[in-house]
């Protein structure tokens, strides 16, 4: 009788015990999902000590922070390409190991170039792992036969909080950047060693072009994650702005916006699988852009800053859900492999992320900050109305 590879999806439906080698299966996905939190987290405190110790100004920051994106969006098509020829763990060590290689640098460094340098394969990396994280967690789900996929993704926003509270503890407990971060990364390797066993070889069938343009149903998907994450940019960089500016909550507060919205997204993603059991995946992305867009207009129309903090954790409620119902939906379609439809996906999703931000700070300029979140608010609606039609 042949061996079976533990990892090989085709394991499970074989195996003398199916239910251990699912549950391994689970508990990597969950901790993959984990430690992208973690990693987003240990970064985010790091800018401003980057920005101090390279003596740049808003617009070189802004320039050096461009190295992320550049470097997850190319990332991503291409560890698609690579997770469907050599299997899924070799990108995902490829993707850590640039993780807790780079962080160290960052939290240390202070030339230029080393530090552009760094944060670029540190997108990259962060891309990689994204990109291939969801294309297991797409074959994890499909191999359960159940809603999975909410569940992961509240593990990132877990992962986020932790990270944050961690990271701040750790400064608050006297530690300088770079032993703080040395600490955070000897977690990060942690928990990829614990979730190793359960890493699948490959989620699907392989095939398709290297990189390919979405087509069909895949750029549907990727706009509407472009749409809502887009969304979960303004709420991170215009929440707070908007709370000062146009509330007039004191500067110490203004993060309470913010706050709440992340707090209702990792409660709403945490239940999700339930909720998403319970209502079926179109209905989630239906009432879920409805909701979100019916914060965004509390948020705006109502002059206080009560119901605009109530206002953005209805957005968080609202989107908590939606994206992985697409990430679903990505690994059910079949006019492109799933190798390709996945990276596809997360690389809009991605640039709704970089670039939809300033997109909004553009149209402020022009109409007010209100009238840019009432646009988002109809776009949000947009998603609502195709969701109606989606195949999920």
């Amino acid at each position: 009788m042949p061996t079976l590879d533990a990892t090989d999806p085709r394991a499970a439906a074989r195996s003398d015990r199916p239910d251990a080698a699912a549950g391994s299966r689970r508990r990597a996905t969950r901790l993959l999902f984990l430690i992208v939190g973690i990693g987003t987290a240990t970064w985010a405190p790091l800018v401003p000590l980057v920005k101090a110790r390279a003596g740049l100004d808003e617009a070189g920051l802004g320039l050096l922070l461009l190295c992320f994106g550049i470097g997850s969006i190319v990332a991503m098509p291409s560890a698609g390409a690579a997770a469907a020829r050599f299997g899924f763990r070799p990108v995902l060590l490829a993707g850590t190991l640039a993780l807790c290689l780079t962080l160290p640098v960052l939290a240390t460094g202070s030339g230029l170039v080393p530090l552009a340098l760094a944060l670029l394969v540190f997108g990259a990396g962060m891309g990689a792992i994204d990109c291939v994280m969801n294309l297991q967690a797409v074959a994890v789900e499909r191999l359960s036969g159940r809603p999975m996929m909410s569940g992961f993704h509240g593990l990132y926003s877990l992962g986020c909080i932790l990270g944050a509270l961690l990271s701040s503890g750790l400064l608050a407990a006297g530690l300088g950047a770079g032993a703080g971060v040395l600490i955070l990364v000897a977690g990060i390797a942690v928990l990829f060693a614990a979730a190793w066993p359960g890493i699948l070889a490959r989620g699907g069938a392989a095939g398709g072009a290297a990189f390919a343009l979405p087509r069909g149903v895949v750029l549907v998907l990727g706009l509407l994650c472009f749409v809502v994450f887009l969304t979960e940019g303004s709420a991170l960089d215009w929440s707070a702005v908007f709370l000062i500016q146009r509330r007039g909550l004191d500067p110490a507060w203004a993060a309470l916006g913010y706050a709440a919205f992340s707090v209702t997204m990792t409660i709403g993603r945490l239940a999700g699988d339930g909720i998403v059991a319970w209502l079926g995946r179109r209905p989630v992305v239906v009432l879920g852009g409805l909701m979100a867009a019916a914060g965004l207009v509390l948020s705006v129309l109502v002059p206080a800053w009560e119901a605009a903090l109530a206002g953005y954790a209805l957005v968080g409620a609202g989107c908590a859900n939606i994206v992985p119902v697409l990430f679903t939906a990505a690994g059910r379609q079949d006019a492109m492999p799933e190798s390709v439809a996945v990276p596809a996906i997360t690389t809009l999703g991605y640039a709704g992320v970089l670039a939809g931000p300033a997109l909004i700070g553009f149209v402020a300029q022009a109409l007010g900050l209100s009238a840019a979140f009432l646009i988002v608010a109809a776009l949000l609606v947009g998603v609502a109305a195709s969701g109606r039609f989606l195949k999920v």
